[in-house]
């Protein structure tokens, strides 16, 4: 039994070739023989075989009050909340701290039956590319021998690919999402910013942070991405625009590239003939592609650190250790809150809080702060002038494969320069998508995502559901 799309769990459930009982089982199961990759700080097995049993009883007494996610098995990155859960952010400063209230999107799925099955590992307070920034230890991608597997949604990625569930929810800030994907070979899903409601998401960057989706299929990906969606009342920059259906015929699409990709040195040989494949592919069904100049590449890295190191700075100064958390002993109250926060973050986090107070003081506000405002703004105006030109932009998830544990730990802008084709969609606040497309000559998958413009997910969704992954 190992169904891995929803419609197959449901039609299966439907037809009594398994129950959901057995199906939880199932990925109970493959949870415990994937342990050593740490794709879970906790698991809750009592509460999903609890839920699977009433499941059950619905599909036997009152089928048609069942939800439309019944027997779909999600994992939730430690940096959401689940009421009566803890979430500590994969920090230690959050240690034994345990939500008294549900996000938003957590509230939607069970509200359609689907199971939450355990809490995924992640880079603490979603700051990393490789999950390897976790009190937990690192994630280990399950297609090679100590390979980061991603990050910071680096335990969602996981779980998904080793069968442990058959969605995952993550956080996507500058990729977070898609690079684990990609490194995983799943397909991630960032929505636009405001499609999904932040409200009981832990704070990186407000300004970037979108909660995601990975899954196996296209189909599932975008059912729950649209359940999740609407307006909230509890975060205000939700948005009540509509969840467009995609189109059922096969439109030709115009997708852009960036002249930019060809010439980038940094890109492994492997990624950039696989994107080629895949632009000759999207030929051969009759799309249109289009090659832009889009110089604003350079700009990209440092205007996303600036800003989300200046919005961490402030989302993060809530963890003091007097209102909730993991409080250190201390002589007085100032004592008190130096031990706390140098004992409970770790050094990547510290590191990203000096930067956003450094580029927000007095004396570099303007320099800095301000400068990547601007850069930011040049950037959205650039991609409005390509969308208004294209349906759809094509670039490679990351320029790199997945590295070996520990190589690039003291190489940290090496690390960053990896998120240089995902950070753009957070900078514009624009959804956009990852698939796997082929693999390297080692066996590592590809990624290659897609982006659209503002609320039209339903152009990434009617896209890739042609594409032969």
């Amino acid at each position: 039994m190992t169904p891995k799309s929803i419609e197959e769990i449901q039609r299966g459930l439907k037809a009594q070739t398994f129950s959901c009982s057995q199906l939880v089982e199932h990925y109970l199961t493959n949870i415990r023989q994937h342990k050593g990759l740490n794709a879970f700080v906790e698991v809750f097995e009592q509460d999903a075989k609890e839920k699977a049993h009433a499941i059950d009883q619905k599909l036997g007494n009152a089928p048609e009050s069942l939800g439309d996610l019944f027997g779909v098995v999600i994992s939730v990155k430690d940096n959401i909340c689940i009421e009566g859960k803890q979430v500590t952010a994969a920090s230690d400063i959050l240690q034994g701290f345990t939500s008294t209230f549900s996000a938003t999107a957590i509230q939607k799925l069970e509200e359609q039956d689907a199971i939450i099955i355990g809490r995924t590992n992640c880079d603490e307070f979603a700051m990393g590319s490789s999950n390897e920034h976790s009190v937990y230890g690192p994630t280990i991608n399950g297609v090679g021998t100590n390979l980061v597997c991603g990050g910071s949604s680096g335990g969602a990625a996981v779980s998904v690919q080793t069968d442990c569930c058959t969605i995952a929810l993550g956080s996507d800030t500058g990729g977070s999402v898609r690079q684990p994907a990609a490194f995983c070979g799943v397909i991630g899903m960032k929505p636009t910013y405001g499609r999904v409601s932040r409200h009981g998401l832990l704070a990186y960057a407000s300004s970037f942070d979108q909660i995601g989706v990975l899954g196996h299929k296209v189909q599932d990906v975008e059912k729950v991405t649209r359940i999740i969606s609407g307006e909230d009342r509890m975060d205000a920059t939700t948005s009540n625009r509509p969840f467009p259906t995609p189109s059922s015929t096969q439109d030709s699409f115009k997708i852009a590239t960036f002249r930019q990709i060809n010439t980038n040195e940094g890109i492994h040989p492997e990624i950039l003939q696989s994107y080629q494949q895949l632009l000759e592919q999207l030929k051969s069904q009759g799309h249109e592609i289009t090659t832009v100049d889009f110089d604003l590449m350079d700009f990209v890295i440092p205007a996303y650190y600036v800003l989300t190191t200046a919005e961490a700075s402030s989302n993060l100064s809530r963890y003091d250790g007097i209102r909730y958390g993991n409080r250190k002993a201390g002589k007085d109250l100032e004592d008190i809150y130096r031990k706390s926060r140098t004992e409970g973050f770790g050094t990547e986090v510290k590191k990203r809080i000096m930067t956003g107070n450094f580029v927000l003081s007095s004396g570099y506000y303007d320099a800095y702060f301000q400068k990547a405002q601007q850069a930011r703004r040049l950037i959205r105006n650039r991609l409005q002038e390509v969308f208004s030109e294209a349906d759809l932009i094509c670039l490679p998830t990351s320029p790199t494969p997945p590295w070996k544990i520990g190589t690039k730990i003291n190489d940290p802008i090496s690390v960053y320069l990896a998120d240089i084709f995902t950070v753009l969609a957070n900078l514009a606040g624009i959804p956009a998508i990852s698939l796997p497309y082929g693999t390297h000559k080692n066996g590592l998958p590809i990624g290659i995502q897609f982006m659209a413009e503002t609320f039209r997910e339903d152009k990434l969704f009617q896209l890739t559901r042609q594409i032969d992954m």
